[in-house]
């Protein structure tokens, strides 16, 4: 069966594949430009998220729009998603039959929109995306193509509220992703 991006949307709205369903308020489905050809991927919807039903709202969204706009990207521009649609509770890390259940909807997405680059925003869905084994804080800005698509990770914006300094780190990261991108063209 081809899916659409629709009936995506429908199965997340009622999904109860895992016990997340029985906690959230709102599933959070991928949001942006679906012709885009940057994807950038995290862990799981955060408290915000979880209550507005959008990725990237409240102050990590804050600071991944400054990180995008001191590179010259906007988020018109880019499809944004996580591994999971609903927000764990505590901000605990997805469990992994949590990411399993929801790892369906993300290949969906990743289908349809076929992307160029994906951006991994964190160590999770660098794990789940890149390789089990991705340390983020040796292996952020590294690259890697996998069927005509590249790869990379970076800090989650939610990194720099707790560690200021890394921001000029992800910065040089999200800059050497708009470069990649104009070299593809």
């Amino acid at each position: 069966m081809q899916y659409t991006w629709n009936d995506i949307e429908q199965h997340v709205m009622v999904c109860r594949q895992c016990p997340l369903s029985q906690t959230r308020h709102l599933p959070v489905m991928g949001r942006g430009n679906r012709q885009a050809d940057i994807m950038l991927i995290a862990e799981a919807p955060g408290g915000q998220e979880d209550e507005q039903g959008i990725p990237f709202v409240g102050r990590s969204g804050e600071i991944l729009d400054r990180l995008l706009h001191d590179c010259g990207l906007d988020r018109k521009e880019l499809y944004m998603t996580n591994i999971i649609k609903c927000h764990p509770p505590g901000n605990r890390d997805p469990k992994e039959e949590e990411k399993d259940a929801c790892f369906p909807y993300l290949k969906y997405e990743t289908f349809l929109l076929k992307p160029r680059i994906i951006v991994c925003l964190g160590r999770v869905a660098a794990q789940r995306i890149i390789s089990p084994d991705f340390k983020i804080t040796r292996q952020h800005g590294t690259w890697t193509v996998r069927k005509n698509c590249a790869l990379t990770a970076t800090f989650h914006p939610s990194a720099i509220l707790r560690e200021p300094s890394r921001y000029e780190s992800v910065k040089a990261d999200f800059c050497e992703v708009v470069k990649k991108h104009a070299l593809r063209y």
